[in-house]
């Protein structure tokens, strides 16, 4: 660094290496934005985006209920659940249909992907049945 008359004159290899300095520090700020920008639009993709809302509270909403009108709200929440249980059920039976019928593309696994898509098909259809006989039970109240 040299002085003259009370101001630092940097030499110019200086000036240069502080300017790629600079640059390299901005570089490295815009990659780390790009970066937080694709992350934050990869979990915007991935949240569902009409998630299922069930009543705020449903042990509440169960204990509050007294009207005609409170119980056929309740029936139509089971309604619902039991529709989409019965569409999970279809979606996995329609897997299963597959490992079934192309067992031989799935090699050792076959046999374990089938049970468990049986054990889903069956899991849901058992969901969808206790639903509807929930929404029974609520449209038989009051």
């Amino acid at each position: 660094m040299i002085e003259e008359n009370g101001l630092s004159i940097l030499p110019v290899n200086c000036k240069k290496r502080c300017h790629f300095e600079f640059l390299r520090r901005k570089l490295m700020k815009t990659k780390l934005l790009i970066t937080l920008f694709l992350v934050l639009g990869l979990l915007t993709a991935c949240a569902e985006m009409n998630p299922q809302q069930p009543p705020a509270n449903m042990d509440l909403a169960l204990q509050e209920a007294k009207t005609k009108e409170d119980h056929e709200k309740l029936a139509e929440h089971y309604d619902e659940a039991a529709q989409d249980m019965r569409e999970k059920a279809q979606e996995y039976a329609k897997c299963l249909n597959q490992y079934e019928s192309k067992s031989y593309l799935y090699g050792r696994q076959a046999e374990d992907l089938k049970a468990h898509a049986q054990r889903l098909v069956d899991v849901y259809e058992k969901a969808a049945d206790e639903n509807s006989h929930m929404a029974r039970m609520h449209r038989q109240m009051e």
